[in-house]
């Protein structure tokens, strides 16, 4: 494995899009702790760790899936949420608008007109949660008196909360043309990444209190939490590892040709088609859109607009751990891996494109009886994919909750941030492996590794 990232810097190509990814994962750590101007952070800091509960893991569950974080409000405060935000947004209107599916059939230049009307959308986005960000800065009474009450200030901060998420969107983009792996991806991965430092603190203080004895407090780590913690680390890397690279490989024939005297064709190969379609998407996707309701109905009960008994139950309830808001999760989740195999796997198409080569399944015509049963495996296997993920999804309110365990801590070493990592840094490998191996070097995995992480077959 040493000489294979040794050999990564040899590569002049491999060289500058590792080392220009890096800097732009650095652009986005410096901006992270850039401070929003005319806001106490001291005092939202004690503001949000007063909230605690149900609040604070809301608070939790933003700060992983979106980069930014709301507990200390910086030009990266939103972080990433409004470009995700819009391009599910768009993903769906192309399903449904036929000048919008029409233009994603033409190619690189549909794909960049789509991207387009993607960074649109993002920076309406961006200005309605930055607006009602500033708001709720504005209403707690957690910016300097200087500025409380001024249009400035408004405007300085929406501004500057724009400014950020549109940065990084231009960095996401950065990675995606000139670096190397998915550039939203590895903002994610890197903002979650970056707490693992806290996360560890907490443990070691968890349990130096355990030891010490005393009454039991609820971020006290006793031994058994700890053994527990690392054995559903250990189980959910393995699942995420097997259900990421899992496979159904379907055998596809080729017909034979007569070529003068020869006979050519006849071989044997498979399409593998992957379980977990969507990746992590589905589960980001999902988060992303339940970060919604709980501000909806908060907004709604502190406006008292009838009925404000309901509006107050579904605001209590549109939090982590409540079973509202996890049967929501759930559902959202195969609702997401469900529309993300619509949107990516065509089967028509390739049923066309095995046609047009001269190779079938065994058994079916090629045509409209191939693409029904190409449609009806992915179907199977994607709810088994999306079970996984909802299972994964649960993870960290069920321990947090039955455990008494911290859910900063239970979301990073159980649950879908894990999951996160482990599937982006598959995708990493794997791209790295494939510029290694085009360029005769022996990748990270050898050559029996290459073998496996082809797919496990079902």
């Amino acid at each position: 494995m040493f000489r294979a990232f040794v050999n990564v810097f040899r590569i002049p190509d491999l060289r500058k899009k590792v080392g220009f990814t890096l800097l732009m994962l650095c652009v986005y750590r410096i901006g992270f702790y850039v401070p929003l101007p005319g806001v106490d952070q001291d005092k939202l800091g004690r503001h949000w760790q007063s909230a605690g509960g149900a609040t604070q893991q809301a608070a939790d569950l933003f700060a992983m899936f979106t980069g930014g974080d709301l507990g200390q409000s910086t030009l990266f405060g939103l972080g990433i949420m409004p470009y995700i935000s819009a391009s599910i947004i768009l993903q769906l209107l192309i399903t449904v608008v036929p000048a919008l599916e029409k233009l994603q059939k033409e190619g690189e230049s549909g794909r960049r007109k789509i991207m387009e009307y993607t960074r649109y959308g993002t920076v309406g986005l961006t200005l309605i949660q930055a607006t009602f960000w500033v708001r709720y800065l504005t209403a707690n009474d957690l910016i300097y008196p200087d500025f409380r009450g001024t249009l400035a200030f408004a405007i300085i901060a929406i501004t500057g909360l724009m400014a950020g998420t549109l940065l990084l969107m231009w960095v996401g983009e950065q990675i995606d043309e000139y670096g190397i792996g998915n550039g939203i991806s590895l903002i994610i991965m890197a903002g979650i990444i970056a707490r693992l430092p806290y996360v560890f603190a907490e443990v070691i203080n968890g349990l130096v209190v355990s030891i010490r004895g005393g009454p039991e407090t609820p971020g006290m780590m006793k031994p058994e939490k700890i053994v527990f913690l690392v054995l559903c680390f250990v189980g959910v890397v393995a699942g995420s590892i097997l259900i990421t690279q899992a496979q159904r490989r379907i055998k596809i024939q080729q017909a034979k040709q007569t070529r003068g005297r020869r006979i050519v064709g006849g071989a044997q190969h498979y399409l593998p088609l992957r379980v977990n379609h969507g990746g992590v998407m589905p589960i980001i996707f999902a988060s992303s859109f339940l970060l919604f309701p709980g501000m909806l109905f908060r907004q709604l009960y502190s406006w008292s607009i009838w009925p404000a008994s309901f509006w107050g139950f579904l605001q209590n309830e549109f939090h982590p751990g409540r079973f509202l808001y996890e049967l929501s999760y759930v559902l959202l989740v195969y609702f997401f891996a469900y529309f993300w195999v619509s949107v990516q796997f065509q089967p028509k198409e390739l049923a066309n494109n095995l046609r047009d080569m001269g190779s079938f399944i065994p058994g079916l015509r090629p045509g409209k009886r191939t693409a029904d049963y190409l449609e009806a495996v992915m179907t199977r296997i994607t709810y088994v994919g999306a079970g996984f993920l909802a299972i994964i999804a649960l993870i960290p309110s069920v321990v947090a909750v039955y455990m008494d365990i911290p859910y900063r801590v239970s979301a990073f070493l159980g649950g879908t941030g894990l999951l996160i990592v482990v599937s982006v840094t598959l995708d990493l490998i794997q791209r790295i492996e494939a510029n290694l191996i085009m360029r005769n070097y022996e990748g990270f995995l050898g050559a029996e590794g290459v073998a496996r992480v082809k797919g496990r077959q079902y």
